[in-house]
């Protein structure tokens, strides 16, 4: 299962940090779930950091991909809400394979506590 944390601060999404494979008895580059997952996280860091320009914390390594923006603006706030619809349209389809959850409070309390 792949667990999300998205970070909130008031009503703006800050980041976010992804755990675990959404199907981890599938055969590398056969799971779906977790290629969407995957695929739309690339892209919000993508677009944030080469496209808007935004300074990002980002993290990856294999099961694990974190971004947390330590400034925020309405366009990088709506683009991160833009991927928490996309994951829970995910979760709704695959329940099993996705859990969301949102935390209110500061990037550097969530980050210490996401990255362990």
């Amino acid at each position: 299962m792949t667990r999300v944390i998205l970070i909130a601060r008031g009503k703006e999404l800050t980041g976010f940090c992804l755990k675990g494979h959404a199907n981890p008895a599938s055969v590398a580059g056969e799971d779906i779930v977790c290629a969407a997952i995957s695929s739309a996280a690339y892209l919000i860091a993508n677009t944030l950091t080469d496209r808007f320009s935004v300074r990002a914390a980002i993290r990856v390594r294999d099961g694990f991909f974190s971004l947390f923006l330590p400034e925020t603006s309405d366009a990088a706030s709506a683009l991160l809400w833009g991927f928490a619809d996309h994951l829970n349209a995910l979760s709704a389809q695959y329940p099993d394979q996705l859990q969301i959850k949102i935390i209110h409070s500061s990037n550097s309390e969530v980050r210490s506590n996401a990255e362990t």
